[in-house]
């Protein structure tokens, strides 16, 4: 099926997509905080930069768009069909570097959870936060 926007209308949608304070994020944050958890945002110190950071218990939480990372599986995460080629290697390069920020955390000792934008609607969220955040490493 071909695009129903024009290149320009579809070059202007793109350009308004952020990569911080996304919806899905501020769901976490809002979350976190009623949970009484204090955080950091946007650590760029760290490897792939993590969505929210707790320093004192060396952990991070990413959020994922299930688009931009490519979520297996997930009825949001369909390819366009248009460009097939450039959003392929798009997504696989965006799944590439979620992996290597994954492994260096880590090597240096840090836990993580990733949370996909599907899964926020899903009850479970709030005890999968808590357990990650009470569990020793």
């Amino acid at each position: 099926m071909a695009d129903v926007l024009t290149p320009a209308q579809r070059r202007h949608n793109m350009s308004r997509i952020r990569g911080k304070d996304t919806k899905p994020e501020l769901i976490v944050r809002r979350m976190l905080f009623a949970m009484g958890y204090r955080y950091r945002l946007h650590v760029r110190g760290l490897p792939g930069t993590p969505d929210i950071v707790f320093p004192g218990r060396r952990k991070v939480i990413f959020v994922h768009g299930c688009f931009w990372h490519g979520h297996p599986g997930c009825r949001y995460a369909a390819k366009p069909a248009t460009r097939a080629e450039f959003w392929r290697e798009k997504i696989e390069a965006a799944q590439r570097r979620d992996a290597s920020a994954q492994e260096a955390l880590a090597r240096d000792g840090w836990g993580f959870l990733v949370l996909w934008e599907c899964e926020l609607q899903e009850e479970h969220v709030a005890v999968r936060l808590s357990t990650f955040l009470t569990a020793t490493s």
